[in-house]
């Protein structure tokens, strides 16, 4: 059995005690149809009596094991709550715990066309951002074709091979899918397809095969070769090489080392380049910044820049640089400390509620005084009130402004609060590190309590061992109960067949020797 408190014990004792009074009182009643039985008034209620005989027999222990039952459901739903609580908190310790919100910073541009986030490794200050160009996806367009010509001759077979930045796929192509568009599909279900997309366009001079790169950079461009048993084939003249172009060096770069960026092509009549593979190119501080993507995350340290072609400075003078400003989110500390705090309480208002006490009432705390609960109340407790430790010095969470309360509850100062998130990041950061801090210290903590081998699970696991065996003991006791019935309904019903015989006998004597007030069938033959 689990261990109870003494109140639980009294609870289970008066159940048990009501129980078995109520069942004694209807065994008494039923005993008065012997009484009947044996005088002859009338034949022995022989299953009202059973079953008073048996539910007297059995009352006290089916009455401690329903009780017990009971309460150990009580208490698997009561760590259930307290669970449910810790689990809670511990998600609103993450972001405080593994620093994302205490490395959180907001981002503003002076301009548009260009988006930034801020993350780890960022440092608030403000930057003088001047983009020159962004990067681009090279697009070639072929001439036109008729748009059921095939580039193949009848008979003939032909391999088309595109590359891109080194990688490369090779298609067949036949007199039967070697249409513009049977090119593009074949060039788009390729296997290993190296990073090409083709559409087919229809202009007043033909269909034309328009080739995408899907990577930007000066770098990913397409070059396409061409394998044929018959030189003559129109799809020959698809192929083209095209070069990168070379790497922007200078931080005031000038029109021509941009041009000299993009990629160019061989000289060929049946491809134009709509538009080249180039790099985005800006500055930062006058400092020169490459990127083959229009999202640049390692120009500056933890921020992420997005850029578009709107930004673009084409001033030339570089009047068109934008101020990237990069700020401490104080409001999203703010917010995760606050809900932390909430949290906090509503936990301790759970572990209050399990606990409760009351001198007027027999109704107490599911858990109180239960060492599990106990334990873990104060060891987070411990934790909030104790603070961080580094050294001699000891950092509290009344430093910014969360104080701890007499009923266990935190308390906030958001003005306090606010001016140590804008003034004093390091008080903040030592409170809240990953390694000791706070959060960290009461993160490890719960997964203690709640982990599957923590001790909540291990307690509620005793419980359900417990509940198992008085499953056990109810059913021997039901096995029992219908031993007895059958028994005793043995019994009684041959007491009453014999107590009938008996009376029945005795009317048949008083009628041949008469009784008290009669003179029998004898005594008046007889005279």
């Amino acid at each position: 059995m689990s261990t109870v408190s003494s109140s639980t014990a009294s609870t289970i004792a008066s159940s048990v005690a009501a129980t078995t009074a109520a069942s004694n009182a209807a065994l008494q009643q039923a005993a008065q149809s012997i009484v009947s039985g044996s005088t002859g008034n009338s034949s022995m209620d022989v299953n009202s009596l059973v079953t008073a005989l048996v539910n007297a027999k059995i009352a006290g222990q089916a009455a401690t094991i329903s009780a017990e039952q009971t309460q150990d459901n009580t208490e698997i739903s009561a760590y259930g709550a307290l669970s449910a609580a810790l689990s809670a908190l511990q998600a609103s310790l993450s972001p405080l715990s593994d620093g994302t919100t205490l490395n959180a910073f907001s981002t503003t541009m002076s301009g548009t066309g260009i988006t930034a986030t801020a993350g780890s490794g960022a440092a608030a200050g403000s930057y003088s951002l001047d983009l020159k160009q962004v990067a681009q996806a090279q697009v070639l367009t072929s001439t036109g074709y008729g748009a059921t010509t095939a580039l193949v001759g009848s008979g003939g077979s032909a391999t088309m091979t595109l590359t891109v930045n080194g990688a490369s796929t090779t298609i067949s192509l036949n007199n039967s899918n070697s249409t513009v568009a049977g090119i593009a599909s074949a060039i788009n279900s390729a296997t290993n397809n190296p990073g090409v997309t083709a559409t087919v366009v229809n202009g007043a001079d033909g269909a034309h095969l328009v080739l995408h790169s899907t990577s930007t950079g000066s770098q990913n461009g397409i070059s396409i070769t061409i394998s044929d048993s018959n030189s003559s084939d129109a799809v020959n003249n698809l192929a083209v090489t095209t070069t990168s172009g070379t790497a922007i060096t200078s931080a005031n770069a000038t029109s021509a080392n941009l041009t000299a960026n993009q990629s160019t092509i061989s000289s060929t009549t049946s491809w134009t380049q709509s538009t080249a593979a180039q790099d985005a190119y800006f500055t930062i501080d006058g400092t020169g910044a490459t990127s083959s993507t229009n999202t640049v995350t390692s120009a500056l340290s933890g921020v992420t820049l997005n850029l578009t072609a709107a930004a673009v400075d084409t001033s030339g003078t570089g009047s068109g640089a934008q101020t990237l400003t990069v700020s401490q989110n104080t409001s999203a500390e703010s917010s995760a400390i606050n809900n932390f705090v909430t949290l906090y309480n509503t936990l301790v208002t759970t572990m209050a509620t399990l606990t409760s006490f009351s001198s007027t009432s027999t109704s107490q705390g599911v858990l109180l005084g239960d060492s599990t609960l106990n334990m873990i109340q104060n060891q987070l407790a411990t934790i909030v009130a104790t603070g961080v430790k580094s050294g001699n010095t000891t950092t509290s969470l009344a430093s910014i402004g969360v104080t701890l309360n007499s009923d266990g509850s935190l308390s906030v100062d958001n003005d306090t609060l606010n001016t140590a998130l804008q003034n004093n990041q390091s008080t903040v950061a030592a409170l809240f590190n990953s390694t000791n801090g706070v959060a960290a210290q009461l993160n490890n903590n719960i997964t203690s309590y709640t982990s599957s081998t923590g001790i909540i699970t291990t307690r509620t696991n005793a419980i359900q061992t417990d509940l198992t065996n008085l499953s056990t003991q109810q059913s021997n006791l039901a096995d029992y109960q219908s031993q007895l019935t059958s028994m005793y309904t043995a019994q009684f019903t041959a007491l009453n067949t014999l107590m009938a015989t008996m009376n029945s006998n005795q009317q048949y004597l008083t009628q041949l020797f008469g009784g008290t007030n009669s003179a029998g069938a004898l005594a008046t033959n007889k005279g």
